[in-house]
């Protein structure tokens, strides 16, 4: 095979043919044995855990240290490998019953987690593998994600992939090998069919179990389902206990997988399992209404709205419980609270339904529950209140959730609901102008759970707006260690490093950034001003382009697109940057004043005078008061230029230039 063929796609309709094409090509050491991808066998990652059972038990050999800083992926990934893999990041909720554990993961974390893998299995690989995988585009997400970040990330791997669709990208072109059509019908037995956990597309097979009586078919699946292992247990077994004649066993299963896809932010498989779920267990019980809100959740979550809207108006419906009544009031109010577009927010609506569910929580008999629901009803009005301006109401409504807390829940009772709260008091707290007070707050959440990684960055953010460098960057590096690898950590290192000066180590970073993420738009926009301020001039017009591919009328890349025309001389597309950029966004002071040094240069210094006050109206700033000063004086408007240098030694008392230009002056 030629050195510089790195991915492969086998097209092709059906297994059979596709599994012989890929058999038959010429490459490096396979990894592992052909995987069958379909997300029905193992659930999510059926693809990376197997790559996992096959590389962790040699790496635990040869160097468990590596193991050890992969233990968050390596166990969500590969539950079965838990034993293995003992835990050294594990957050609080690992340890909390399944009522306390109120934390939903981001879909974003997924992709934290195929990075960590990719770069564990990068740092296992001797030399150059291949690894070949089937039935891709049946694959879950987390592995299609997965495979797209080793394509992008691990140079040493071939991937090759049958799939009738194709499979991945972000790594340039795959070379495409049509599967040829296997001569002859295949024929299979229904029972071959069972075997293959449902997903053969062998269509004799398929068609032979089809016409078996429901009796047989449960047979046959529960003779299969005994035969699977634990491993299995997200996939498969499900599957067959669903088709079998165990409803009860199916349900337990079920509600198994989806606890635990749940905990480790697997949406996608939550959105699949969880109406499987629903269709087996009995209306209006516990598990149907937990099954409910996880599933309505997930949906949420993955921005499918209106499906979750319709769990929530199902449960409304089904049930007479206070408890999921107030809950449905609570999720229905965050649907519209928390929309990702503001224009479609109805924080009208989602008023009334935060006030029926605390209204629903506070008439709870039990003052414990009461005190658990209702804080955290409030909590979520408290987010409403923020989206409407109200940032006092909104600090009231959590202080009342931590009051109540404090004063009704059990000592060490419902961990993470305090962290929350905490965290959310330390953010209003800091939109008032109290950050010591902030910062007292986002000390106790971590105290709470040291290895949750968001609220060092919190805490990183607010320190260095105190003054505290030092302690921010500390806190970014053990937000990267206690995290599997976490691109806002690095991006905000990036920032701090900007402001001190140090591009060089500030460009590292936000390279960074860009591996683990390249739609990471503001790591784009940074490292664009930086690449611009070497003179790297080619490389950072590559990424203006990237960025605007990703948000075409953002503001600051059109400024430092103004910026790059500018260098190059081409001073009427600058133009044509400079004011989309000010137009976009007309708070962006930097493009108000490169418009400025444009328009001086182009000889419209009464242009450039307009637009340094335009910047100096956004901030104070030595550089502008010069700058200004320089288009007065062109004006002949002496003056007014004095003032101006004056300004800037004021701000600036150690600037030789204005200093010497204070003294042109004196002497003009």
């Amino acid at each position: 095979m030629k050195e510089n063929l790195r991915h492969i796609w086998v097209r092709g309709n059906l297994s059979r043919d596709r599994v012989s094409a890929l058999r038959s090509l010429e490459l490096p050491a396979l990894l592992t044995p052909v995987i069958n991808g379909h997300r029905r066998l193992r659930g999510p990652y059926s693809i990376g855990s197997v790559i996992l059972r096959e590389l962790v038990p040699v790496a635990l050999e040869r160097s468990p240290d590596l193991v050890a800083r992969h233990d968050i992926e390596i166990r969500a990934a590969a539950p079965d490998l838990r034993h293995l893999v003992p835990p050294r990041r594990e957050p609080i909720e690992a340890r909390l019953p399944e009522n306390e554990r109120i934390l939903v993961p981001a879909p974003r974390r997924t992709l934290r987690i195929a990075n960590g893998l990719a770069e564990f299995i990068r740092d296992c690989l001797p030399g150059p593998r291949a690894l070949v995988v089937d039935n891709l585009h049946q694959a879950d997400p987390t592995d299609r994600e997965l495979l797209t970040v080793l394509a992008r990330r691990v140079g040493r791997l071939t991937l090759v992939v049958g799939s009738p669709e194709r499979p991945f990208s972000g790594s340039g072109e795959p070379v495409v090998v049509d599967a040829a059509a296997q001569e002859g019908d295949a024929g299979g037995s229904p029972e071959d069919y069972v075997i293959s956990d449902g997903t053969s597309d062998d269509s004799p097979a398929y068609q032979a179990y089809l016409a078996l009586s429901p009796d047989e078919r449960a047979n046959l699946h529960d003779r299969r389902a005994a035969e699977l292992t634990g491993e299995f247990a997200l996939g498969a077994v499900p599957y067959h206990l669903e088709h079998g004649s165990d409803p009860e066993a199916a349900v337990r299963a079920l509600w198994k997988a989806v606890d635990h896809c749940i905990t480790e932010g697997f949406l996608d498989a939550v959105a699949e399992l969880g109406p499987r779920g629903l269709r087996l267990a009995e209306s209006g019980s516990d598990l149907w209404w937990r099954f409910t809100q996880r599933t309505a959740t997930a949906l949420g979550g993955l921005g499918r709205r209106e499906r979750a809207l319709d769990l929530y108006e199902q449960a409304r419906r089904e049930s007479m419980d206070p408890v999921v009544h107030a809950a449905s009031a609570y999720g229905t109010a965050m649907l519209d609270a928390r929309h990702p577009d503001p224009e479609k927010r109805d924080l009208g609506r989602a008023t009334g339904w935060i006030n029926e569910a605390v209204a629903i929580s506070t008439l709870l008999p039990d003052r414990r529950e009461r005190a658990f629901k209702l804080g955290f009803d409030q909590n979520g009005r408290a987010l409403i209140e923020l989206r409407q301006g109200r940032v006092a109401s909104a600090l009231h409504l959590v202080e009342s959730a931590i009051d109540l807390a404090e004063r009704d829940l059990p000592e060490g009772a419902h961990p993470v609901h305090r962290m929350v709260l905490f965290a959310n008091r330390a953010q209003l707290l800091a939109r008032t102008g109290r950050a010591k007070d902030a910062l007292r707050d986002l000390d106790r959440a971590i105290a709470i759970d040291p290895c949750f990684p968001d609220h060092y960055l919190d805490r990183g953010n607010l320190l260095l707006e105190l003054g505290r460098p030092d302690d921010a960057l500390a806190d970014y590096e053990t937000a990267m260690r206690v995290s599997p690898p976490l691109p806002e950590a690095y991006y905000n290192r990036a920032e701090l490093r900007l402001a001190a000066g140090d591009l060089e180590a500030a460009r590292a970073d936000l390279d960074h950034v860009l591996e683990l993420d390249p739609g990471y738009l503001n790591a784009y926009v940074n490292r664009a001003g930086i690449l611009e301020m070497l003179g790297e001039h080619d490389a950072a017009r590559g990424d203006v382009a990237a960025g605007l591919a990703l948000d075409p009328g953002n503001a600051h890349l059109h400024g430092v697109l103004g910026q790059l025309e500018t260098a190059a001389g081409r001073f009427a597309d600058a133009r044509k940057a400079f004011d989309v950029a000010v137009e976009a966004d007309p708070g962006l002071a930097s493009a108000w004043a490169n418009r400025a040094i444009l328009r001086y240069e182009s000889g419209d210094a009464a242009g450039a005078v307009d637009d340094l006050t335009r910047a100096i109206e956004l901030g104070d700033d030595s550089a502008l008061y010069f700058n200004r000063a320089t288009a007065l004086d062109a004006l002949g408007r002496a003056q007014e230029a004095g003032l101006d240098l004056r300004r800037a030694r004021d701000l600036a008392p150690d600037d030789p230039d204005i200093r010497e230009a204070l003294e042109r002056h004196a002497a003009g």
